[in-house]
């Protein structure tokens, strides 16, 4: 079992106390090939799940509004609670019926197509158990997978793309199979209803804080087809990592691209710099591209930049209670950066404006303007970035100041009640 990061204290001595009870839901949309052998596998692994703690089990199936039989199949067991959708509504949308109805303080989903293991229920109900707030069934840390090749590169690539927005390890950001505490679900709603369920679950779990492990597990081929798309739901799944991430931390996705501009930026001005000291006077067509580039990518990266440090204190403002936030986890600048960029705005615009009246003065002296041109784009830009940085500074001091009246306010609140 790999933890995926997160301090946070073990199960309580109430919580240890408590009688776990568990709601395993399965979602179907035309199954009737797969789904008695998944619920006699489920039914099966009840003994193993009370030797591992859990007192009560109720197993709910959500049709989604299935055209075969699926429906039929499962009311040939009794011991199995269906709910059904008239029409299709989504994979999310079956799964979050599911979670409504169910009574346990432990919630369980898998799929219907028999890929995943239900006999691995007592394991990732145990890490639950033991002060998890959400176990994951990793498919890609288990040593037996008949995934298809394409599938598991692409869970590999949200995997790490959710590692590096999140700031934690995780090998499986999609898998179908999970144990969550019901206490988790305000903190991981609001979900999707589309097949983007699980991705957006992981993400908004890691950037709520909530403690996260993964369990190990074998991944079987389907039975029948299968309804994934891997390029449309895989643009889906991406998609939902980026925005999801973008609603807890902004700076964690703007701020790297704003300072990847910046940083081509520099290493085009350095390579100017280095020409320059060579010898070279007059700049061929690369050489004017270049400077296009680094007038735009500087300008743009410190946009974006500053774009993604606003946008954090205005989710610090509308959260209701505080978010992990910023590029690296932990301050790296005490003060935080943002802080000098008042300073920093002001003492760009006065270097550029210096620059551009050194160059207009030495045009009147005799220089050839055309010998000057790079040194006035060079103090533009500068002057620009400056004023973007001054105004940066004033929007992020009127919303931090908000965002401490707020918080002041709800203290108030509360002590007066």
């Amino acid at each position: 079992m790999s933890a995926v990061l997160i301090d946070k204290p073990v199960a309580t001595a109430r919580e240890s106390a408590a009688a776990w009870t568990l709601s395993v839901v399965i979602p179907a949309y035309n199954e009737e090939g797969a789904i008695a052998a998944i619920l006699k596998r489920v039914l099966a692994a009840l003994p193993a799940l009370q030797e591992a703690g859990v007192q009560k089990t109720e197993v709910i199936v959500v049709d989604d509004g299935s055209k075969d039989r699926t429906a039929q199949v499962v009311r040939d067991f009794p011991a199995v609670r269906l709910l059904q959708h008239p029409r299709n509504r989504g994979y999310g949308a079956a799964l979050k019926t599911g979670f409504s109805a169910a009574t346990g303080n432990l919630l369980a989903f898998l799929d219907a197509d028999g890929t995943y293991p239900p006999e691995y229920l007592p394991a990732l109900c145990q890490s639950a158990m033991r002060g998890s707030d959400l176990v994951i069934g990793s498919r890609l840390a288990g040593e037996r997978s008949q995934m298809p090749a394409m599938r598991r590169l692409g869970n590999l690539f949200f995997a790490t793309m959710l590692s590096l927005v999140g700031r934690q390890r995780v090998s499986d950001s999609a898998s179908g199979m999970r144990v969550f505490r019901r206490t988790a679900i305000d903190q991981i709603y609001p979900l999707p209803d589309g097949l983007n369920f699980t991705p957006v679950m992981s993400t908004r779990a890691i950037h709520e804080n909530l403690k996260v492990t993964e369990v190990p597990i074998p991944y079987s081929e389907r039975v029948g087809d299968s309804k994934l798309s891997v390029v449309r739901d895989g643009m889906r799944f991406m998609n939902s990592i980026v925005w999801t991430a973008l609603s807890y931390n902004p700076v964690r996705i703007l701020g790297f691209l704003g300072a990847i501009g910046v940083g081509i930026a520099l290493v085009v001005g350095v390579a100017l710099v280095i020409l320059r000291l060579n010898g070279v006077e007059q700049l061929g067509a690369w050489g004017v591209f270049a400077v296009f580039t680094a007038l735009v990518f500087g300008v743009a990266g410190v946009s974006v930049f500053n774009l993604g440090a606003m946008f954090n204190y205005l989710v610090a403002l509308l959260q209701q209670h505080p978010v992990r936030q910023g590029m690296f986890g932990r301050p790296i600048f005490d003060p935080p950066l943002d802080r000098h960029f008042w300073w920093l705005g002001g003492l760009a615009v006065i270097v550029g404006l210096l620059a551009g009246a050194v160059s207009l003065a030495m045009s009147f002296g005799g220089w050839d303007m055309s010998r000057l041109w790079l040194w006035l784009l060079g103090s533009a830009m500068v002057i620009l970035i400056g004023v973007q940085l001054v105004i940066s500074w004033l929007v992020m001091r009127v919303l931090e100041e908000l965002s401490q009246r707020g918080q002041k306010t709800e203290l108030d609140l509360r002590g007066g009640a």
